[in-house]
């Protein structure tokens, strides 16, 4: 007996540093993907406020240069808030298509810029978030680090969800935490264009005995600003990402994708059925676990610098 549920990984380019222009991009693509019946649908890393691939921000070791800040005031305020109109419109979006929806945003919070994935539920609206709890080498520069209080999963129509962003997917505790707070549809917007990041998505997928939906943007030089500075040339010349976008079920099969250098939506028809069924031989955080000989404590509370009694 099968129970199968449509799920979408949307590949395309982010409208870089505009956050308006992002969130109708993405409302139409959202749209494109309810009609090829799909009840999830993912979206890559940052695809609201954009991903500054090859930037430095003016800020080699010791020095930051007025350019440099311009750069960031610019890219700070193309990041946006959760509870702001961006994301009303997305929650909107995903109530009129019934759709529940997994996207990559910079979010503004303070003075501080997080790389976070907003997850929707199209009947509740915002429903769980995570920010990206260890940003990768220059990344640390322009986002903060999240913490254990946005590890969340959350019921889905197609089962429960969580998120892990990028790079955070090759660390093996925090893969663990999520395995053990029963993710069924591990949904990975990243940034990761290589060819050997099916890999780490296949692995995953084995490991977890989960479906993995991975998202990466399809995206080119022009469309940045013109003045935007590459000040690392992009290894594949004019194309800063080249996708690689990808659907894993819980035996490491691919359903679809990677596909590259391409603007695309990715579908696969999943049967939940199929995770109970892998777990015959295999459970991380069950039978196959040691628990006498290895423990993993997560500390879930939200870690604050300023505490008000």
């Amino acid at each position: 007996m099968t129970d199968t549920r449509r799920v979408a990984v949307v590949q395309a380019a982010a409208i870089p540093f505009d956050a308006a222009a992002s969130t109708g991009k993405a409302v139409k693509l959202l749209a494109e993907a309810a009609q090829g019946g799909a009840r999830v649908v993912v979206f890559p890393e940052a695809f609201i406020g954009g991903y500054p691939k090859g930037s430095t921000f003016g800020s080699p070791v010791g020095i930051r240069t007025e350019q440099g800040r311009d750069q960031y005031r610019r890219y700070a305020e193309g990041a946006v808030g959760v509870d702001g109109p961006e994301i009303a419109q997305l929650c909107d979006a995903a109530r009129e298509h019934g759709v529940f929806v997994v996207i990559g945003i910079i979010e503004r919070l303070g003075n501080t810029l997080f790389c976070t994935a907003v997850m929707i539920d199209p009947s509740s609206g915002v429903a769980g978030l995570h920010r990206k709890l260890m940003p990768t080498g220059a990344e640390r520069l322009i986002w903060g680090f999240g913490d254990g209080s946005t590890l969340d999963t959350v019921d889905s129509p197609a089962g429960r969800i969580g998120t892990v962003i990028c790079w955070e997917n090759y660390m093996p505790l925090l893969r663990q935490a999520m395995y053990a707070k029963g993710v069924e549809l591990y949904c990975v917007p990243t940034a990761d264009d290589r060819p050997t990041w099916a890999a780490t998505m296949m692995h995953v997928a084995i490991e977890g005995r989960t479906h993995v939906l991975s998202a990466c943007q399809f995206i080119t030089k022009d469309a940045f600003p013109a003045d935007h500075p590459f000040d690392a040339e992009p290894p594949h010349g004019d194309t800063v990402m080249r996708g690689g976008s990808m659907i894993v079920a819980p035996s490491g099969e691919i359903l679809a994708g990677p596909v590259f250098d391409e603007e695309t939506i990715l579908y696969a028809d999943i049967d939940q059925g199929d995770k109970t069924r892998s777990h015959l031989d295999f459970d991380a955080v069950g039978h196959y676990s040691r628990p006498d000989v290895f423990e993993l404590r997560v500390d879930t509370r939200p870690q604050r610098s300023v505490v008000f009694d």
